[in-house]
């Protein structure tokens, strides 16, 4: 690449950061993101040249799935050496979910790519859409001597910029939408860009990118509750191609110790099916064997998930099952942390 302005991948996939209201109806609709630089002339202003390329046909983002996560890890692929930087405009129900595939979709990635969108479309007075999107792009062009400073898969919102697969969505109508309560923000935008280099991800920059494109989906997310009965969990587990359960258990990974409760577990172990433990509380992590509520979980063989977030847990179980890993080596992998999703 020249010395010249970096150039930035702007990729629309929907949600409400790409809609504009039509005032005589009020109905909301996509717009042309060619018109872009009319909509938020203020994005002349930043030094860097931005193409913008959309879905056929933007999806809201609850219809988000594997599928379409793999179309976006093939347009980053397809234009990963003519762009320093990617931003993804996205819908933020699922947004969490997405940037955490792509985290592990990406492996080596060595250039930025921002997750953003916004409560409120692009053509509301009190939008929250610009300055997510004008900071987005200025932090997937900033560069120190001609290399990107940003080098992972991360989500920003509302001033903040956290790495991707360490965020949940917590609140569905401020704008302070998203939490990363297990790890400090990347960057926080005032008057100045603050940049936390300490917490950045520092891959490998000997390898070259790899894709990863088989994500398998015969997974379950298990809530415990008090209540929660055998035949339930039983039909859980004994579901046809089931390969994988992230059980999100109490506090510090506990759950109950009865005994058809841990028995139900150790079977379906055995049967090849990946148990892993994950804590339903919003921040801390699962510490296995602390109580004695949880030693039973490492006698079974259960895969301690830490400090995992229920979004990362499940996009890694995916990508880690669609890579055929075997069994012997899967606890020891999905324990370790691959793109800074672990503590």
């Amino acid at each position: 690449m020249s010395t010249s302005s970096p150039n930035i991948l702007l990729i629309y996939t929907g949600g409400t950061i790409g809609m504009i209201k039509d005032f005589k109806t009020g109905a909301l609709r996509a717009f042309d993101f060619k018109n872009l630089l009319k909509r938020i002339p203020e994005l002349q202003l930043l030094d860097c040249k931005i193409d913008t390329i959309s879905f056929e046909t933007p999806i809201d983002s609850s219809n988000m799935n594997p599928e379409y996560w793999v179309q976006i890890a093939e347009i980053i692929e397809t234009n990963y050496n003519l762009f320093d930087g990617f931003v993804v405009l996205h819908g933020s129900d699922t947004m969490s979910y997405t940037a955490s595939a792509l985290s592990f979709m990406l492996e080596n990635l060595a250039k930025p790519v921002v997750f953003t969108g916004s409560q409120l479309p692009i053509g509301d007075l009190r939008t929250d859409a610009k300055e997510n999107l004008i900071t987005s792009i200025q932090v997937a062009s900033m560069q120190y001597a001609n290399k990107p400073i940003i080098k992972e898969v991360c989500l920003y919102f509302e001033y903040k910029l956290y790495r991707g697969n360490r965020t949940t969505k917590i609140n569905a109508e401020h704008f302070e939408a998203f939490a990363s309560l297990n790890y400090p923000d990347l960057a926080e935008s005032g008057v100045h860009l603050k940049i936390n280099k300490t917490y950045l991800f520092k891959p490998n920059l000997k390898k070259s990118l790899i894709v990863h494109k088989n994500l398998d989906t015969n997974i379950a997310l298990v809530k415990l509750f008090p209540g929660i009965t055998e035949v339930l969990l039983n039909n859980i587990c004994n579901t046809p191609n089931l390969k994988g359960i992230i059980l999100e258990t109490y506090g510090a990974g506990n759950c109950t110790t009865e005994k058809w409760f841990i028995n139900l577990l150790e079977k379906t172990i055995k049967n090849g099916i990946h148990i892993i433990n994950i804590t339903q509380c919003s921040g801390g992590s699962v510490i296995m064997g602390h109580y004695e509520t949880s030693e039973q979980l490492i006698k079974a063989g259960v895969i301690s998930g830490k400090d995992i977030t229920t979004e990362a847990a499940i996009c890694k179980l995916m990508y880690m099952l669609g890579q055929n890993i075997s069994s012997n080596v899967f606890k020891t992998i999905y324990e370790t942390s691959l793109r800074g999703e672990l503590s």
